[in-house]
């Protein structure tokens, strides 16, 4: 399994739910890795989609324990049941938020992160995967500035 995300300096993710600051730049990148694949949210992201429906092009499944079910989405109410169905996947990628992120990345070998060079108040943190030894930045794939503000889209590769 593999997941994507945008981290701010201090390794923020969002504030509120949603990311205060977002570039156009991350955006495509993150519409192009998951093109094809399964997507694995959480509700309160969901509720942060254009219209809160699912992804066009992707498998759109939701972790979450709330009851119910979530319209175009594929609902699990455990990890457990999120990793059988990605087990099936020709891709599946992990989308967010932070208790997603928290509960799957165990579970991942690849994580494609874009560093935002700002650090806007966030209320939510990705861990700092350049501090993990279980994790290796493996290569930047695109870099650039938009607004002022720097940014490194990158890859990193659990150690076996």
């Amino acid at each position: 399994m593999e997941l994507i995300v945008a981290v701010y300096a201090d390794w923020g993710i969002g504030r509120d739910g949603t990311q205060p600051i977002a570039l156009k730049a991350d955006r495509k990148f993150f519409w192009e890795t998951t093109r094809g694949a399964m997507v694995i949210v959480g509700r309160r992201t969901i509720e942060d989609f254009p219209d809160q429906k699912p992804l066009p092009g992707r498998i759109n499944v939701a972790l979450t324990r709330s009851e119910g079910e979530i319209e175009g989405f594929t609902v699990c109410r455990s990890v457990e049941e999120v990793v059988t169905l990605a087990a099936n996947a020709e891709r599946a990628m992990v989308i967010g938020g932070g208790s997603v992120y928290r509960q799957m990345l165990p579970y991942c070998d690849t994580a494609y992160v874009t560093k935002v060079g700002c650090k806007p108040d966030s209320d939510t943190f990705f861990p700092d995967l350049d501090e993990d030894k279980c994790w290796k930045l493996d290569a930047i794939l695109q870099s650039g500035e938009e607004n002022g503000i720097p940014y490194q889209m990158c890859r990193y590769t659990k150690l076996p």
